[in-house]
C-alpha cells in the first residue's frame, strides 16, 4: 500500500511539473477580435509550423525541420497509414508522434482515440502525459477549443476530454490491448515509442514476439475509415522489432532521416544542430556509436571477420620495420553513395603485420594524396617504404591529381602503379582471415579513437559472402599485406648444432636489408 501511494505521489508530482510548463506556454490576447481568433484557428488547420509556433512555443526551441513537417502532412492527409519515423537521435520523434501530430489531427476536427505503446505502461503514461497536460493547461488551446479536462475521467496517462473527441490511453508492451474500446469508439491512432531496451535488443525471440503483438493485437483494434500507426525509433541496431516488421511488411512506409551528411557534416536540422556538433559527437562517442545513433549505420557482425580478432598494440619504431607498404584504393567522387578513398599503411616486423596509419574517407582524390604527402614527410630517413596505388582506367586523371598535390607540398611521392589482381576481390580479402586467426595482425593502439580506423573496422566486420557494403579499406589492407608477404621469408629449418647465419656472397644475395 505504501509503495502504491509513493508511486501515485510521484506521478502526481511529475504531472504537475508538466502542467506548469503547459500553463506558461502562451498567453491569450484580451483585445483580440472574434475574427482574428477564427482566422488563427482556420490557419492552423493547414499550417502545422504555424500551429507549433502559436500553441506549442515551448517545444519550438528551433525552427521545424522539413522532414518533421513532411511527416505531419503525410499523416493528416492519409486516413490509413503505417509509418516508421526512423529519425536520428535528437530529432524530436516523440514530440511529433505523441504531441504535435495527435493534437493537430484533433484541431483539424477529427475525433482522435490515441493509444501509446511503450516498453512499460509507466513509460507510456509518462510520454502521453505531455499531451494530456497541454489539453488541460495550455491557455490559448483552451481559449480557442474550450475546457477539455473531464473531472471524472482524467487519470495520469489515461484520459478522455469532456466531449470525448480526444481519448488517450497508455499501454506497456505486455499489457492486454485486444478489444480496446470506449463505448462505440475504438482506437484510430497508435504510436509505438521507446519500445526497445537492452534486454530486447539482446533477445531476437522477444523482438519477434513484440512484432507479433503489434500485428495480431494492436492493428486489429483499429476499425473505421481512420487507421494510423506510427512507429518512432531510430535504427541503432542491425536487428530490431521495427526491422522485423519492415521485413514482413515491405508496403509499410519507412521515413528514414539521417542527422547529417557524413562527408560534409551538413545537418538535416540546421536550426537545431550545427556541423561542429556532429563532428564533436563523432569524437566524443566514437564513429561506430555516432553512426548508429545519428546515421542508422550499425556495425554488422559478418561471418568471416570479427572485431574481437583485432589486436591493439603499441607501434614499434618505424625504423624497426623490415618494410612498410602504403596502398591507396582510389575513389573518384565524394558523395554519400560513392566508394571511399582508402589509404592504408602497413608494416612488417617479426613476421607480423602492423596497421601504422590510415585515411578512409568519402572524399576527392586530392585529399587522399595530401594525406600521403603528410605521411611520407613523417617517415624517418632510413625506413623502407613503398607507396602504391591500383591502376585505374582513368589513370590520367589520377596522375594529374598526384602531380598537383606533389607540387603543392613540394614532395615526390614516387607512387608505384600496380595492376588489378585477377582473383575476385572478396576472395582476396578472405585470405586475410588466417593472419587474424593466428594473431599476426596488429592495429596501432593510438588509432583506437581514430575516425578513419573505426570506419575501416566497420567495413571489415561487415564483409561476408554476398555482402554489398563498402569494402575499400579491407581491399587496401589485402593489397598492402600481400606486398609485404614478399618480404616475409620463413626461416630455414636447421639441424641441431647448425649455425643460423650465412656469410659472404650468400648473405648479400639473399638477405633483404
Amino acid at each position: 500500500m505504501a509503495t502504491q501511494k509513493r508511486t501515485d505521489k510521484e506521478k502526481a508530482d511529475l504531472y504537475l511539473k508538466k502542467l506548469i510548463i503547459a500553463k506558461k506556454a502562451n498567453e491569450v490576447n484580451p483585445f483580440e477580435t472574434k475574427e482574428e481568433q477564427k482566422a488563427r484557428i482556420e490557419r492552423i488547420k493547414t499550417d502545422v509550423v504555424y500551429m507549433v509556433k502559436t500553441y506549442l512555443p515551448h517545444y519550438a526551441t528551433a525552427d521545424c525541420a522539413t522532414f518533421q513537417v513532411d511527416a505531419a502532412n503525410l499523416v493528416v492527409n492519409e486516413a490509413v497509414i503505417f509509418l516508421f519515423l526512423e529519425w536520428f537521435r535528437g530529432a524530436a520523434k516523440s514530440v511529433w508522434a505523441n504531441i504535435i501530430i495527435p493534437l493537430w489531427l484533433w484541431m483539424r476536427g477529427e475525433e482522435v482515440f490515441f493509444c501509446l505503446l511503450s516498453d512499460s505502461v509507466e513509460r507510456a503514461e509518462e510520454l502521453l502525459a505531455d499531451l494530456q497536460a497541454e489539453l488541460e493547461g495550455n491557455p490559448l488551446l483552451i481559449h480557442d477549443f474550450g475546457t477539455q479536462k473531464s473531472e471524472g475521467d482524467w487519470a495520469f496517462g489515461n484520459f478522455a476530454t469532456i466531449d470525448q473527441r480526444f481519448i488517450g490511453k497508455s499501454f506497456g508492451v505486455k499489457k492486454k490491448v485486444r478489444g480496446v474500446r470506449i463505448k462505440h469508439r475504438r482506437p484510430n491512432l497508435w504510436v509505438v515509442d521507446d519500445l526497445e531496451t537492452p534486454d530486447t535488443i539482446g533477445n531476437p525471440k522477444r523482438m519477434r514476439k513484440q512484432a507479433d503483438r503489434i500485428e495480431r493485437d494492436v492493428i486489429p483494434t483499429m476499425t473505421g475509415k481512420n487507421r494510423r500507426l506510427l512507429y518512432a525509433n531510430n535504427r541503432f541496431e542491425r536487428v530490431m522489432t521495427q526491422t522485423i516488421l519492415q521485413e514482413r511488411h515491405p508496403n509499410w512506409r519507412v521515413m528514414q532521416v539521417k542527422a547529417y551528411n557524413k562527408v560534409t557534416h551538413e545537418p538535416a536540422w540546421p536550426s537545431m544542430y550545427s556541423k561542429q556538433y556532429y563532428i564533436q559527437m563523432e569524437i566524443d562517442m566514437g564513429i561506430p556509436a555516432a553512426y548508429a545513433e545519428y546515421l542508422h549505420e550499425t556495425k554488422l557482425e559478418g561471418s568471416v571477420f570479427s572485431e574481437d580478432q583485432i589486436q591493439w598494440a603499441k607501434l614499434p619504431d618505424l625504423l624497426d620495420f623490415k618494410m612498410i607498404v602504403v596502398h591507396w584504393d582510389i575513389a573518384y567522387t565524394d558523395n554519400e553513395e560513392s566508394d571511399y578513398n582508402a589509404v592504408r599503411a602497413w608494416g612488417l616486423i617479426d613476421h607480423n603485420f602492423y596497421l601504422i596509419d590510415c585515411y578512409v574517407k568519402q572524399s576527392k582524390m586530392k585529399q587522399a594524396v595530401a594525406w600521403l604527402c603528410d605521411f611520407k614527410k613523417r617517415i624517418p630517413k632510413g625506413a623502407n617504404v613503398i607507396l602504391q596505388y591500383e591502376s585505374q582506367f582513368w589513370n590520367g586523371e589520377v596522375q594529374r591529381n598526384i602531380d598537383e598535390v606533389e607540387e603543392q607540398y613540394m614532395i615526390d611521392l614516387n607512387l608505384m602503379k600496380i595492376d588489378t589482381p585477377k582473383v575476385k576481390k572478396l576472395m582476396r580479402i578472405f585470405t586475410l582471415q588466417p593472419y587474424f586467426q593466428n594473431g599476426r595482425i596488429y592495429y596501432n593502439a593510438s588509432l583506437k579513437s581514430h575516425s578513419d580506423t573505426q570506419v575501416g573496422i566497420i567495413q571489415l566486420c561487415s564483409i561476408e559472402e554476398g555482402s554489398t557494403v563498402h569494402d575499400d579499406a579491407p581491399d587496401a589492407d589485402q593489397q598492402a599485406i600481400s606486398q609485404l608477404e614478399h618480404y616475409c621469408i620463413p626461416g630455414k629449418k636447421r639441424k641441431d648444432g647448425e649455425k643460423s647465419y650465412r656469410t659472404g656472397k650468400m648473405k648479400a644475395n639473399h638477405e633483404i636489408p
